[in-house]
């Protein structure tokens, strides 16, 4: 386990220094086209400036004034993150500290997983009012840890799956995932802020530059110039940041689903949360944004297309993908057995550290009675559902994602689409 999280710090660290590197190389950018005699930002050159006097621009150390301006806010908002970052985001979420006496199932599945995992210290509870399920982890590091989950979570899963919910979150208190997210998404936060601050200042110089030397010899150019400049600056250097913040964001969540999978010894709790979230008709979480939403064990956003492979925007894996290889780990829950789980459903490397590929034998559970009495249940009224539905001359086809179609009598057309995988399935002719 201390392999694996010093194998995760080494890469949080390189993710940072990559992440530092845009925000400096912006705030360079910023720095150069600005005129540091009239104060840090107090004049803008002029197109005219840039062509007729390149000499006077070279030796202004206005791009180091912009690398110090980009460090001097990075610095104050990571003071703010690491003496209240965790606080910010659970007020941003509206999540309120609840009692054992309030929740006392929440409360002892919280606590089996904080001694599961040898935490020093139990994690504070809070329950999001929403009815969106979903949950997420913050806090500096395991002494000062929250685990929030929302009142559509509570009210959906059965113990088992909302165990393996607590669980993920648990794993990224365990593995230092919270601190992280947090710094990067401050990072995040200041390379969009300064390119705002850039794309916002061209707008308005370009303006006035044209009042002023609408008739100059070459501003076009200049102007054209500093339009490249402005669309890299706003665009491009953002984009590479949450690419980067996105792709380790990802291979968290697999790292994560590991480790509750080795927490519970019951891959399948996991596996049946995460398919009641991604099937939920609630509606999209209200108070979610883009800087949160990589926090939460599933993309907040409603999107048709979570099911499927995600793209390098996409703050999480796809959720048909986790599911596939938590139900694919057979033969027991440690974390080589995820790591062959992994490679066999996606013929991808693995996220799992090398050094945490050893060979511990963790078997696997059986679902507890709760559950098993709950299945029994579902299954039945599914069975009863469908004795009914075939009566009423419902067609019943099976998709090769493993779904089970129910077209009612009345469809009219001779195809259909697959909600899962999206494929065009034949209806049979009557």
């Amino acid at each position: 386990m201390w392999e694996l999280i010093r194998a995760n710090k080494r890469n949080s660290i390189i993710l940072m220094v990559l992440m530092a590197a845009v925000l400096m190389l912006l705030g360079y950018i910023i720095g150069s086209l600005f005129d540091p005699t009239g104060g840090l930002f107090g004049r803008m050159i002029a197109p005219q400036q840039l062509l007729q006097q390149p000499q006077t621009v070279k030796t202004n150390y206005a791009g180091l004034w912009g690398i110090a301006f980009a460090a001097t806010l990075w610095f104050i908002l990571m003071l703010v993150s690491f003496s209240s970052g965790d606080q910010i985001l659970l007020g941003a979420s509206i999540a309120k500290p609840v009692t054992h006496d309030e929740y006392p199932q929440l409360f002892n599945i919280v606590e089996e997983m904080k001694i599961a995992a040898a935490l020093p210290a139990m994690p504070k509870v809070y329950i999001i009012p929403d009815p969106a399920p979903n949950a997420f982890a913050t806090g500096r590091n395991p002494k000062s840890a929250s685990v929030a989950v929302t009142a559509g979570l509570l009210g959906r899963l059965n113990r088992d799956e909302l165990q393996g919910v607590i669980a993920h979150e648990i794993s990224h208190i365990l593995h230092r995932d919270i601190l992280y997210v947090t710094l990067a998404g401050i990072m995040l936060g200041s390379i969009v802020l300064l390119s705002q601050i850039f794309l916002r200042g061209m707008f308005y110089s370009s303006m006035g530059s044209r009042r002023r030397y609408s008739g100059g010899r070459g501003g076009g150019q200049a102007q054209a110039i500093l339009l490249v400049i402005a669309i890299i600056a706003a665009i491009v250097a953002p984009i590479m940041a949450y690419l980067l913040y996105f792709a380790l964001s990802r291979r968290r969540e697999y790292l994560a689903d590991a480790g509750a999978a080795r927490l519970t010894r019951y891959p399948e709790g996991l596996a049946g949360a995460l398919e009641k979230i991604a099937y939920d008709k609630s509606p999209q979480l209200a108070t979610v944004n883009k800087v949160t939403a990589p926090m939460y064990i599933v993309n907040p956003f409603k999107k048709k297309s979570q099911m499927k492979l995600s793209d390098l925007t996409s703050t999480h894996p796809p959720i048909s993908e986790r599911i596939k290889i938590l139900r694919n780990m057979t033969h027991g829950a440690s974390f080589k057995d995820y790591s062959d789980s992994f490679s066999n459903v996606t013929n991808a490397r693995t996220p799992v550290p090398p050094t945490a590929l050893t060979k511990e034998a963790i078997a696997l559970r059986e679902a507890s009675a709760e559950a098993r009495k709950k299945q029994r249940v579902e299954k039945q009224m599914r069975q009863v559902g469908d004795i009914m539905r075939k009566i009423n001359e419902f067609v019943f086809l099976t998709c090769l994602c493993g779904i089970k179609l129910k077209v009612p009598p009345n469809y009219k057309a001779d195809k259909v689409r697959c909600p899962r995988c999206k494929r065009i399935l034949d209806l049979p002719k009557k």
